[in-house]
């Protein structure tokens, strides 16, 4: 998961400041606690701040209180362990800045974790990440590693010592509340256990209630996900929210459902209700033409969106409409005002929008493009985790 380049992150503020009022009228079902939304800024590490948060919340859910982790700490071990499996493939690996949820939960056992006062990986006072040169750089650095005709005993020194000049160096030990803590200590100390987590998807190229990784660029891991029909999953996602867990979600937000306005919808392009009062000219258009009108209206028009079923998530995975975009995180459960169901979700581009960095994604959107979540494992279904 990566996204989003300064540009792009500057028009969602830009158009923040002046953006209309949500036609929306949302009632909260269920609303779970979560932590202040941060901004990645211009930085592709959106799966670390949303693994992150989702962090934070299973510590609010425990009674732990409010923290605030460090997600450039996780970045940067991340960077390290793909820089090593990049060489060790000869190259044959996503090298790329983005990642998925189990850099964030599948590093916490090895390397801990550490609040965000002992690693901000900000230099020279900066205020917010910018990783544009960085970025960059490492990639050119391990393109002239692989390029050689033998490695070197020592090129990883030199890519530490690049993350050292960007991010700082990594902290052996760190002083929290007057206390002394290791990465690994205050990861004991947060009662934070990667193993209690599970990652969950739905494609049918893969059987049903087994396991597999999900063949995404970012999944360098090739870490495994639950394979559910997308029945079950949404069922595992609403257990989840209304029995007080959070879910770390991975999404496709490159289409024109996921509006700046805050709604992220599946909006139906052949349904006469979203036509307007035009229908001949509407029915002049070819369908490329009429998504991107009715992309034009999301947020301030509600549109009536398509029944989405498991064989149309699979022809846009297939055919690379649905990809691997965007990590983000949901924590609640709310009605529109005709009785619709939406998803709140806190995203990490700052507090942009009519809600403040919030989204609502309706059922259908959550249905369409998930490629896949993360929840505690005791927020699956009994007859759920009886199958897997």
């Amino acid at each position: 998961m990566h996204k989003l380049t300064l540009i792009v992150v500057a028009l969602f503020i830009s158009v923040s400041l002046f953006s209309q009022k949500s036609v929306y009228t949302f009632t909260v079902v269920k609303e779970n606690p979560i932590t202040s939304v941060k901004n990645q800024a211009s930085t592709s590490t959106c799966w670390s701040f949303s693994g992150v948060s989702f962090l934070e919340s299973e510590l609010l859910r425990k009674g732990k209180g409010t923290f605030d982790l460090s997600e450039m700490y996780i970045v940067r071990r991340n960077y390290e362990d793909k820089a090593e499996k990049y060489v060790r493939t000869h190259g044959h690996l996503n090298f790329a800045p983005g990642g998925s949820f189990a850099d964030v939960i599948e590093t916490l056992d090895e390397y801990g974790i550490v609040p965000d006062d002992a690693y901000t990986g900000l230099i020279d006072r900066a205020e917010r990440h910018d990783h544009g040169e960085m970025d960059k750089v490492l990639s050119s650095y391990m393109k002239g590693i692989i390029g050689n005709n033998t490695v070197s005993t020592v090129w990883n020194k030199g890519f530490c010592g690049i993350l050292d000049a960007y991010l700082k160096e990594k902290p052996a030990s760190f002083i929290y509340n007057g206390k002394t803590y290791t990465p690994q200590s205050f990861k004991d100390f947060l009662g934070l256990n990667g193993n209690d987590y599970i990652s969950i998807t739905s494609f049918t190229h893969h059987p049903f209630y087994a396991s597999f990784p999900l063949e995404v660029p970012d999944n360098w891991r090739w870490a495994n996900s639950y394979n559910l029909p997308v029945d079950e999953m949404m069922a595992v996602i609403d257990n989840a929210i209304m029995n007080g867990y959070t879910v770390a979600w991975a999404s496709d937000v490159s289409e024109g459902g996921f509006s700046r306005q805050g709604i992220a919808i599946v909006p139906d392009e052949n349904a006469a209700e979203n036509a307007g009062t035009d229908q001949a000219k509407w029915l002049g258009l070819s369908e490329r033409e009429r998504r991107s009108t009715i992309a034009g209206k999301v947020g301030s028009e509600v549109l009536k969106e398509k029944n989405i079923t498991q064989e149309m998530r699979q022809l846009a995975y297939d055919n690379y409409q649905t990809t691997d975009d965007h990590g983000m995180h949901i924590y609640g459960i709310a009605n529109d005002q005709n009785g619709n169901k939406y998803y709140l979700v806190k995203n990490s581009w700052g507090k942009t929008g009519p809600y403040d960095g919030v989204w609502y994604a309706s059922e259908a959107f959550v249905r369409y493009k998930t490629l896949s979540i993360v929840i505690h494992k005791d927020a699956l279904p009994k007859e759920t985790a009886k199958k897997l």
